[in-house]
């Protein structure tokens, strides 16, 4: 197999997204094991995203291999580039429905200091307080269009 010089310059897709989450949230059911999600070199780490963790008891980041330093920070207390509060009351209500839930807000892509418009997919991991989600990096999609890839 070749490898690819330009990692992380590949985008990943929703559907790769969904995928991903769907799997990460499983594997947390099953295994309740928060360490590997704060592994940059790991599976859940992939082109320019990667799966991260909040915990809906404690409202608190649980894990995260990019920013390392947002674990244990209050859920409330986070804000996106453009200073907005990424999560709302209810948030963790939506996560846990069968579809899960899609957020959108700005964030920089790894490497980079400004944000870019991410829309992430949030699941709740069954029979923990985890929620699990990652995102993608994009101008265009919607919120609406994501929400059909999921309701699947």
């Amino acid at each position: 197999a070749l490898s690819s010089v330009a990692v992380g310059q590949d985008k990943a897709a929703a559907q790769e997204v969904i995928a991903k989450v769907r799997e990460a949230a499983s594997t947390l059911s099953k295994t309740g094991d928060l360490a590997q999600f704060n592994q940059k070199q790991s599976p859940w780490v992939w082109k320019d995203t990667y799966i991260f963790v909040e915990d809906c008891d404690k409202k608190v980041v649980a894990a995260h291999p990019i920013k390392p330093e947002q674990i244990g920070q209050d859920l409330m207390s986070i804000k996106d580039t453009s200073g907005k509060n990424l999560y709302q009351e209810g948030f963790c209500d939506a996560a846990r429905k069968p579809s899960g839930v899609w957020l959108e807000y700005r964030w920089p892509k790894p490497g980079e200091k400004e944000g870019s418009r991410k829309i992430s997919y949030y699941l709740s991991a069954e029979g923990t307080p985890y929620v699990v989600a990652a995102g993608i990096y994009d101008d265009k999609a919607t919120i609406a269009e994501l929400s059909k890839l999921t309701s699947k």
